[in-house]
């Protein structure tokens, strides 16, 4: 038991990811990282699933008009736990995000637990991104030539677990590899694409914020929650993930200049500007469609094209499409830093943190989760993805709260380049939060959750436990 709950210091977590051997290159500044952050967070959320959270699924209720509070409420849920990635990045400028904190507050198991988690929330959230990637970049081709990619090569091979008849998402698997092949190159080439990405999209959300108000039909926010509170909580479970770009900031700690100062910054500026964004285009979107017709992959390009905005359509399609493309990039580069982090800690095999001798990048890492996220994407539907993403996301909040209030008992005089305010309650609360969420969720989420857990489990006591032991 001693062992499963050993903790590694943050001088030792530091000083080996100082190590020449497995060594980072410290390069992006605040508003990369700023970029980084909106980058991932503006993505299938705003031109995907706001659709899908305003109509609802067959198994949970709609949020309708209200999913612009849902958003809003989401919002003020992520700040508190923003607040507390805030504190332990500015602390521990290390690659791996809430895995690296749960290893210098909870043990080794914990660590192994968190970790196998956020594999699970970046592998699934870009495998539904992708998804929804393919849906606009259909739409683009009928919009600009005319022309469909042919059923076969560009839906899911299964929807809702019954079988489509379609044979591979072909786009949704090329972009993965594209997007594999730029991360390898370098962070600092990725961070570029993804900044002039990120003002593409931005132009284009605020195109149709305005192009489309004019066509704003009042009646059709009403009723406003037309299944009442408890829809619009369950449209904030749906849209949850939307928000996890701050995570995405955290995992690049490691190839920051200025952590301390930055990483607070970036995390927060990231949440504000996001959840004005999304709760601009949410009443938007609900007041040119009746909410109820909303829920297919791309609900704002088809909203535009049922109203005959063919122009405007093919602006926000391109935005979507450079929206999705950088969330994913963002969030690959997560999980490669992911799987980074674990190995240097050998918890993965040591393939994993081997950098490639040119680029200075984990490049065994990012083909690997490349192909681990981009062969599924072209199978599966966007609405079995989304909830696995969620429940993966909330469990590694509750995780990175309670490190906060861990770290302020054990070391409440190490310094901090930012200090979250009224702990412990705020962090509680960020706990509390993300558990009513996590509960929202259905019962086939939690089973899939737990399996996977398992899994990750049965790995970890039969070969990485082996390993951390010999060290």
């Amino acid at each position: 038991m001693p062992r499963l709950t050993r903790t590694k210091s943050i001088a030792e977590l530091i000083s080996a990811s100082e190590a020449n051997s497995g060594r980072l290159r410290r390069q992006l500044g605040l508003w990369s990282l700023v970029a980084l952050g909106i980058g991932s967070v503006i993505g299938a959320g705003i031109f995907a699933f706001t659709g899908t959270a305003a109509a609802g699924t067959p198994d949970r209720p709609g949020a309708g008009p209200g999913i612009a509070l849902s958003f809003v409420l989401v919002a003020v849920a992520c700040g508190f736990a923003a607040l507390c990635y805030g504190e332990l990045a500015s602390m521990i400028p290390v690659a791996g995000s809430a895995y690296t904190y749960a290893y210098a507050t909870m043990g080794e198991i914990f660590a192994w637990i968190i970790g196998w988690d956020l594999i699970l929330e970046y592998a699934v959230s870009n495998m539904a991104v992708a998804v929804g990637f393919s849906a606009y970049f259909n739409d683009l081709l009928d919009n600009v030539f005319g022309y469909h990619l042919p059923f076969a090569l560009s839906n899911p091979v299964f929807a809702g677990g019954v079988a489509t008849g379609a044979i591979f998402n072909l786009p949704a698997f090329v972009l993965m590899m594209m997007l594999t092949w730029l991360l390898v190159r370098g962070v600092k080439e990725s961070a570029q694409a993804n900044n002039w990405m990120v003002v593409i999209k931005i132009a284009a959300i605020l195109a149709f914020v305005i192009g489309a108000a004019r066509a704003v039909n009042p009646a059709n926010w009403h009723p406003f929650m037309p299944n009442g509170f408890p829809g619009v909580l369950s449209g904030g479970a749906i849209v949850f993930f939307t928000y996890i770009g701050f995570d995405s900031v955290s995992t690049a700690a490691e190839e920051c200049d200025r952590p301390q100062r930055d990483m607070p910054l970036a995390i927060m500026i990231t949440l504000g500007a996001c959840a004005i964004l999304y709760a601009a285009v949410a009443l938007v979107l609900t007041g040119i469609a009746r909410w109820d017709t909303l829920n297919n992959a791309a609900p704002v390009a088809n909203a535009l094209k049922a109203l005959g905005f063919n122009r405007l359509r093919f602006i926000v399609t391109v935005g979507a499409l450079l929206g999705m493309i950088s969330s994913l990039l963002v969030f690959q580069y997560g999980q490669a830093r992911i799987w980074f982090a674990m190995s240097r800690d050998r918890l993965l095999p040591g393939l994993f943190s081997r950098l490639h001798p040119k680029y200075e990048t984990p490049h065994i890492s990012t083909w690997i989760a490349g192909f681990v996220v981009g062969i599924p994407a072209g199978i599966l539907d966007i609405g079995t993805l989304g909830d696995l993403t969620n429940i993966g996301t909330l469990f590694a909040f509750v995780v990175v709260s309670a490190a906060v209030i861990i770290l302020r008992r054990k070391q409440p005089d190490y310094p901090r380049g930012f200090r979250v305010p009224w702990v412990p309650f705020l962090p509680l609360l960020s706990m509390a939060c993300c558990l009513v969420l996590m509960l929202s969720l259905p019962v086939e989420t939690w089973i899939r959750f737990v399996v996977w857990l398992a899994i990750g489990l049965a790995i970890y006591f039969l070969y990485s436990r082996k390993r951390t032991v010999a060290v």
